[in-house]
Parts: C-alpha cells; sequence; structure tokens
C-alpha cells in the first residue's frame, strides 16, 4: 500500500536566507531531503525559507 498525503507525517524547518547565497543554502537543505515549501519577507526584513520532509 502506498502512503497517502493524508497518512504522511512532516517535519518542518524555518531559516533565514542570505541575499548573497541563496542557491548554496537551498541546494544544502536540499541535499539533506528538505523540500521548499515557501519563501517570504520576515519580521526583519530579509527573505525567510519554509523547508519540509516526511519523518524518519
Amino acid at each position: 500500500m502506498s502512503e497517502t498525503a493524508e497518512t504522511a507525517q512532516w517535519e518542518y524547518f524555518v531559516t533565514p536566507l542570505l541575499l548573497h547565497n541563496e542557491a548554496q543554502i537551498l541546494n544544502n537543505w536540499g541535499a539533506q531531503g528538505w523540500e521548499l515549501v515557501q519563501i517570504i519577507e520576515g519580521p526583519a526584513g530579509g527573505n525567510v525559507a519554509y523547508l519540509k520532509r516526511k519523518k524518519a
């Protein structure tokens, strides 16, 4: 039986994105199994990335 979206367990991570190396930061998290959900402007004005991955 395949796992469906209803049964998947996720963990989430929020990290600031430095303007001079966004791609490197996202690639590093992607290599660790994290999937980008959204990038928004944070309360201090910089970009913040929201990531998720399935729990082990």
